[in-house]
């Protein structure tokens, strides 16, 4: 009955993949441009409280909707009048947004481990121009990372063909490969820490106008950044309907949580202390660089090493979250029916190779950035992606408790709602910092947007033709 199905480990092993992939790698740079060392550690502790709650939220729903199985955009549709316009056309755009986030995240991850592999091969950052068309230049560095990108999404994709209990089992291993890297990371970190490097600890920031940033505003500003450290926190409950038992979604989301808080909040305060600011900022390979500072190049090889294979395990199971969020969605009647389709051991082939051929459009960003930039701008997309879904799903738990829905017998109503409330406020706070920039907000509506010219086709599902 259980051939195939996910256990509480390998679900553990899903969520800390999905969220400790590239963002332990990049974040530090990042964040270290947005803030003081306070600022960072204060946005590490409001964002985990905040993930915190709406992990809560996603465990809840896990357990007391356990039918609504393919993520937290699901639950767009409950929270209108079922089978309505309304219901079908929010639970549609949700679902668009959220995978094409998942698509976004997916080649961050993807760029990031083409910028691991450059230790070995520093012929990935090569400067030197291969041709010239127009105004377009094409550098060696530039191409190479285009083809090592493409042969890790596609070897990815016939990986996950062979069945999901198996790549679920092989990322297993990869986050246990990382978690024990990063461990020994830390026990290093502790050794070569300069407490010189991370004074002040508060200092004012300037934003693209000159103008001053104070210890709130570094925190806002970092907020979206962190946000995407956690991403992928909803892993067990997108993979729900694959689960051994429904209670190990939820344990799975708090237990892959803390897991992934002490990490990061470990290596970032970490980094912070092993390299000077003004070289942290500048990096392309925070933690490599750091780790050199005290074992050499022996011991960033071997940092690398951990990375490839850390990245290597959340590209699959990124594939595999990005394959599963349409193709349940179209099973709730939520999407393109195309999606429908499945192969062999009900692996979801049709939603897999288009969610794979739109993954290559989006690698060709390396193809004219360098791997950091390209990775800030990806991360910015995907992540205000995903705060519509959570938003959907705090608000939908709020929805339970004010109507009493699942709760027969009370217990736990007040509880609930006190998470609800703070897993709503924190993800418009977030929305609202996030779309702060014009620019960013503008082409985050374009994606979302563009789902419209496809809803049209689900007058054809299966679900609807009936009636």
């Amino acid at each position: 009955m259980n051939k195939g199905k996910l256990g509480l480990w390998i679900l553990t092993a899903l969520v800390v993949g999905n969220m400790v992939g590239s963002g332990i790698f990049m974040l530090p740079r990042s964040l270290s441009e947005a803030a003081s060392p306070a600022g960072v550690l204060g946005a590490w502790l409001l964002t985990g409280f905040g993930v915190l709650m709406t992990a809560l939220v996603f465990g809840n729903l896990g357990t007391r909707k356990p039918e609504l199985s393919g993520g937290p955009q699901i639950y767009a549709k409950e929270l209108f009048k079922p089978g309505s316009q309304a219901s079908i056309l929010s639970g549609f755009m949700a679902s668009w947004g959220y995978w094409i986030g998942n698509l976004a995240g997916n080649i961050a991850i993807i760029t990031t481990f083409a910028g691991y592999l450059s230790t070995f091969f520093p012929i990935l950052t090569s400067r030197a121009e291969l041709f010239t068309i127009g105004s377009f230049t094409l550098k060696v560095g530039n191409a190479l990372t285009f083809m090592v990108c493409t042969m890790l999404l596609w070897c990815t994709h016939f990986i996950i063909l062979k069945g999901i209990e198996q790549a679920g089992k092989l990322n297993f291993v990869a986050t246990a490969a990382k978690v024990a890297g990063f461990m020994l990371f830390i026990i290093v970190g502790l050794f070569a820490f300069q407490k010189a490097n991370i004074l002040p600890f508060v200092a004012p920031r300037a934003d693209e106008a000159g103008a001053t940033i104070g210890l709130f505003g570094q925190i806002n500003n970092a907020a979206v950044a962190t946000l995407w450290a956690f991403i992928g926190v909803e892993s067990a409950v997108v993979f729900a309907s694959r689960a051994k038992r429904k209670v190990d979604v939820k344990r799975a989301t708090i237990l892959g949580l803390f897991i992934a808080l002490a990490i990061y909040i470990g290596i970032s305060t970490l980094v912070m202390g092993m390299l000077e600011q003004q070289v942290l900022v500048t990096s392309e390979k925070p933690l490599i660089d750091a780790i050199e500072t005290v074992l050499g190049p022996v011991g960033g090889k071997l940092l690398a090493a951990v990375g490839l294979i850390s990245l290597f395990g959340s590209t699959i199971g990124w594939v595999m979250l990005s394959a599963e969020v349409p193709h349940q969605a179209a099973k709730q009647g939520l999407f393109i029916p195309a999606f429908l389709k499945e192969g062999k051991k009900g692996i979801p082939t049709f939603s897999l190779i288009v969610t794979n051929l739109l993954g290559q459009l989006f690698i060709f960003s390396t193809v004219s950035n360098s791997i950091s930039a390209a990775f800030d701008f990806v991360i910015y997309i995907a992540t205000l992606s995903y705060l519509v879904p959570y938003f959907i799903a705090s608000v939908f738990q709020l929805k339970l408790v004010i109507t009493g829905e699942t709760y027969e017998d009370g217990k736990g109503r007040m509880l609930d709602a006190i998470i609800a409330t703070l897993s709503t406020l924190y993800s418009i706070w977030v929305i609202i910092a996030g779309t702060a920039d014009l620019k960013t907000f503008a082409f985050g509506m374009i994606l979302l947007a563009s789902g419209i010219f496809f809803y049209g086709t689900m007058k054809h599902h299966p679900l609807y033709e009936q009636k």
